[in-house]
């Protein structure tokens, strides 16, 4: 399925958010958006992807 992640075109296999976190690789806290609604942690296993969506997966960064 082609989606935008991170304002990337991308194509993947992952059907959920939660699926998708872990195709690309991604682990501990992050905070997540599709379509620009925000999916808290407790929903990402739930929320269905479909095609053309925009993903957003930010991690926090520490610093000053």
């Amino acid at each position: 399925m082609k989606i935008v992640l991170n304002g990337e075109p991308r194509e993947v296999h992952a059907t959920t958010l939660s699926d998708l976190l872990a195709e690309c690789g991604f682990s501990g806290r992050v905070a997540t958006a599709v379509n620009e609604d925000f999916v808290p942690s407790s929903l990402r296993v739930g929320r269905a992807l479909n095609e053309g969506d925009r993903v957003e997966i930010l991690s926090p960064m520490q610093g000053g």
